[in-house]
């Protein structure tokens, strides 16, 4: 991974927006993080997600119908929890207290994730790299996907719109089998730190967890559930599937779109932009008017602010939107927002075409791609 920086260019443009927010919580008296609501939403995805579980192992549901229903509720459960709770929690804005979200944020091993890697790949590589080729892994899926024109181009990748779908619902199975093991290798040979254990000790905390999590979440229901071993096995799929569809479609949807640029450093190492102006090329809201959809998914449709303010939670992301679109119409930088979740789908789905088709200059910006449809303001 080489080295690069950020431009300190327009630093009046930061200065002044992380002012202006700052300046919203203290007339307000509020404070960025979370409060009641968020605590209430942990509960309700909560007990979507083991409310099912505990109706499976007790034997009150026998009906493969309903078995099955079962784990599509615990699959929907298991991505709420993580945008509504694990999300927030594993960036220090679920509470004031960060013992408090340290253990929200350990609920991830009740997804069949590892903490230490998430944060690493979200936090540091995601959020101080959007975009970028070789420090991003959200846009580094495996070859069979392009996300980026600066990846080689394959034939393949000319149905990458209609094939995509089927391997984002395999994102979470791929955790709990393979994706934390290749990435704790990687991240060890990168000289990465993922807290203050070694990664000897933070190996054998991988394979522990693997395995609570596997009789918790197979094992038990295989030896208690009155239906077929391969029902059981079937739902227990179908559970990451449903969830690993979701989570997958509401990040990509924010990164991966016509108004999405994938910048390059210069010679020296240094990118065009402060990293808060990258935030604004790089990422894009939508839905912002649907309040239930937002609730669902954690404020995540709210990624311009989630990524201008990762240590603010969720809940405060509609009411700073207001402010961040206006302060970027003063200072003439873009704001990009589709209208709703459909129309990001969809745009999401052109640049996936558009990133199938077309080998592209990799200096070219994606926000002159034909028939881009969301706003900027």
């Amino acid at each position: 991974m080489k080295n690069i920086r950020y431009s300190k260019r327009q630093l009046d443009f930061t200065t002044d927006l992380r002012n202006s927010v700052n300046e919203y919580f203290s007339k307000n008296n509020i404070q960025p993080h979370g409060n009641w609501k968020i605590y209430i939403k942990t509960v309700f995805m909560t007990l979507l997600y083991l409310g099912p579980w505990i109706l499976l192992i007790s034997g009150l549901v026998s009906s493969v119908f309903l078995v099955m229903a079962c784990w599509i509720a615990m699959g929907l459960g298991m991505s709420g929890l993580g945008m509504a709770t694990m999300h927030d929690a594993n960036h220090g804005s679920f509470s004031k207290n960060q013992k408090v979200n340290r253990f929200f944020g350990n609920s991830l091993y009740l997804l069949g994730g590892f903490p230490p890697n998430w944060r690493y790949q979200h936090n540091t590589l995601h959020h101080g790299f959007t975009n970028i080729e070789g420090h991003d892994e959200d846009i580094a899926p495996p070859g069979i996907l392009r996300f980026s024109p600066h990846r080689p181009l394959k034939k393949m990748h000319r149905y990458q719109h209609i094939y995509a779908w089927f391997f984002y619902s395999l994102m979470t199975i791929s955790w709990i089998i393979a994706t934390d093991f290749i990435r704790i290798k990687r991240y060890k040979g990168m000289g990465a730190k993922l807290g203050s254990r070694g990664f000897n000790k933070l190996f054998v905390d991988l394979i522990l967890s693997k395995v609570v999590y596997y009789s918790i979440f197979l094992v038990v229901p295989l030896l208690t559930v009155p239906v077929a071993w391969y029902w059981i096995l079937s739902g227990f799929l179908l559970m990451h599937f449903t969830s690993g569809l979701m989570l997958s479609t509401i990040f990509q949807t924010a990164h991966v779109v016509p108004t999405s640029e994938y910048p390059v450093p210069d010679g020296n190492g240094e990118l065009d932009n402060n990293w808060t102006i990258h935030q604004l090329y790089t990422t894009c809201d939508y839905s912002p008017k649907s309040v239930i959809f937002s609730w669902l998914v954690g404020g995540l449709n709210y990624q311009v602010e989630h990524h201008l303010f990762p240590y603010i939670s969720h809940i405060h992301y509609k009411d700073i939107s207001k402010i961040v679109q206006t302060k970027a119409r003063e200072y003439g930088l873009p704001y990009h927002v589709n209208k709703s979740f459909a129309a990001a789908v969809w745009q999401h789905i052109k640049m996936l075409k558009l990133l199938g088709k077309e080998q592209i200059a990799v200096n070219t910006s994606f926000n002159a791609a034909k028939g881009n449809k969301a706003m900027a303001v």
